[in-house]
């Protein structure tokens, strides 16, 4: 499953995040804990990753980040308040000042005209700094989940260097 432009990915992420004295928390719904396992898979990566949640379910969405209940029956669990609220609660419940977290639509199913089929949403909240970001990505379930880790990764370079 690593794919070498990931390695790279996740070595620079490492490199900056460690110069910078940073930690890294993961949130992830969609990806199951793929950008979790690419970033541990570089050698040291204990120095700049802290831990990884991986929520699937709304209750665990709730239970381990405080997403609010009210937040995933308005908004849904696709969507930019679910992320944020992901991220903000993931570096609550870690000793990481960075964070990125995912949630969308892999397929085959699930999509709707509102949502479809390769809609991501991402979040990276740093200090004061929040992004979150829609992304409609092509291609089958695995296409999907593939592209939302590379976007995570390239997010957190993005927000080092902003």
């Amino acid at each position: 499953m690593l794919h070498n432009n990931f390695r790279d990915l996740s070595a620079k992420v490492g490199e900056r995040l460690t110069k910078a004295g940073l930690m890294m928390v993961t949130a992830e719904s969609c990806t199951g804990g793929w950008i979790g396992m690419e970033v541990t898979a570089i050698a040291g990566s204990s120095v700049w990753y802290d831990r990884g949640f991986i929520t699937y379910s709304n209750e665990a969405k709730q239970d381990m980040l405080e997403v609010s209940a009210q937040t995933l029956t308005k908004d849904g669990a696709v969507s930019e308040q679910t992320v944020l609220e992901m991220a903000r609660g993931a570096i609550r419940h870690s000793r990481a000042q960075l964070a990125v977290s995912v949630s969308g639509i892999a397929g085959p199913g699930g999509g709707s005209v509102e949502k479809p089929v390769g809609t991501v949403w991402l979040a990276w909240v740093y200090g004061d700094k929040e992004i979150a970001k829609v992304f409609h990505f092509e291609g089958d379930r695995q296409a999907i989940r593939l592209e939302a880790v590379r976007a995570s990764l390239q997010g957190i370079l993005n927000l080092l260097d902003a």
